[in-house]
Parts: structure tokens; sequence; C-alpha cells
């Protein structure tokens, strides 16, 4: 009897840590998403992926990557699109997650002294920026952002080059790097402008970016852009 009830606390025990998931020995993002995969299909730009998470099944995209089925991964950088077509699959996805940062570990917080907090909704991760005390004068022959602006119809579908602070950096979303950035001027409606490019930037870099300006992006899933910068080329000016 005593052998049998040692043997429970035992397997009770293993239980419990096996619920637990991966140990980790950093702070952990509290919007983290813990998905199962249950399927993957191959794309030559993106892994497609069939998952649960708890009670819910959906379809994720991320770049190209080797993903195994029954394992789990975690995320916390994704943006929503319905009616998603592939053409190199043939098929349309009613909904998919574009996720920027799947990873077999918890996603790690953003700085050891960041405070856990109340986890985001899982919808997607839109934040409004903040408005940061810069002052950024034009370079080469860029334009300031408040110009674009106050006139957005006069740079629309034109390539146009502006220089900005990055101000905050998601990358592999649709296969492409979304930044913001802001050069301390504003009008009453904005003070940053969103900018889509395959180059690689960080937060607080000084970069001019040149790219064609395009109007009211509609994205689905409440991610509508009046202003968008799309296949930028980016050149860092410094690093801070």
């Amino acid at each position: 009897m005593k052998k049998l009830f040692v043997l429970i606390i035992l397997i009770s025990a293993l239980y419990s840590c096996d619920q637990q998931g991966p140990k980790v020995d950093y702070a952990v993002d509290p919007r983290n998403r813990e998905v199962v995969v249950g399927d993957v299909l191959q794309a030559s730009s993106y892994t497609y992926l069939l998952v649960n998470e708890k009670s819910q099944q959906f379809w994720m995209a991320v770049t190209s990557a080797e993903i195994e089925k029954g394992k789990t991964y975690f995320f916390t950088e994704s943006m929503e699109m319905r009616d998603f077509h592939s053409k190199e699959l043939d098929r349309t996805f009613d909904l998919i997650l574009f996720v920027g940062n799947l990873s077999n570990k918890p996603i790690p917080a953003q700085g050891a002294s960041m405070q856990p907090s109340k986890a985001m909704p899982h919808t997607n991760t839109k934040t409004t920026p903040t408005k940061q005390d810069i002052n950024i004068k034009p370079a080469d022959g860029s334009v300031a952002l408040v110009e674009i602006f106050n006139t957005p119809d006069a740079y629309a579908g034109k390539t146009v080059k502006v220089t900005g602070q990055v101000t905050k950096y998601n990358t592999g979303i649709m296969g492409k790097n979304w930044v913001h950035i802001q050069d301390g001027s504003a009008n009453e409606d904005f003070f940053d402008l969103t900018i889509t490019t395959k180059d690689e930037v960080a937060v607080g870099d000084v970069v001019i970016f040149e790219g064609v300006i395009t109007l009211n992006k509609d994205l689905g899933s409440g991610y509508f852009f009046k202003i968008l910068m799309e296949d930028a080329k980016a050149s860092k000016l410094s690093l801070q």
C-alpha cells in the first residue's frame, strides 16, 4: 500500500511538471499565445500551419520554416487576414494569421525589468503608437512627414523619400518587415508613418526610407491605413 502511494505521488509530480510547459529562465511576454501544430503545408515563401489553441483551430502562416506536426509553438506578433488567397496553393483561407515571431519557446518580455501585465486579447497585436519627443530634419532630398500628412493626395502613388526614427519594428509579417517612424513633425491627425520593407532596421535607428505612398489601404480585420509607404528601401543614418 505504501509503495502504491509513493507511485501515485511520483506520477502526479511528473504530470504536474509536464503541464507547466517548457522551462525558461527569463521573463515571459504576457501576450504569448501557445498553439499545437496539426498540419503543415509548405510553399516557397510561406509555411502554412493548421494549429490548435485550446478549443480553437485555425490557420497560420510564417516565413518558410521547418515546423513539426504535434509540436507546441509560441508567438506574440500576428496580423489577421480574411479571405486570403494563396496563388501557389490555389487555396483561399477564410481566416489566417500571419505570424512574425513563431518560436518553440515562450517569447521573452521586452526588457528584464518589464512587469507582467494583463495579456492582450487573442486577435492581433495592433497597438496605438505614442508620439516621441524627437526632432529629425529631412535628409538627402526627403520630405518632412507632416508634408505627406497635410497633402496626402499630392503624394499618392508616387515614390517619396522620408527621414525618421524607427519607433516600432515587426519582422516577417506577410513576407515583409513593418516599420513605424516619426520625425517630430505632425498635424492634428498624424505623427507616425507606417512603412513596409524587406530591409532590416531596429528601434532607435534614424533611417531614410524611399518607397511608394499608398492611401486608404485596407488589409481587413481593422487594419486600415490612411497613409502607408510600401516596398521601401532603407538607408541608415545612425544607430542609437
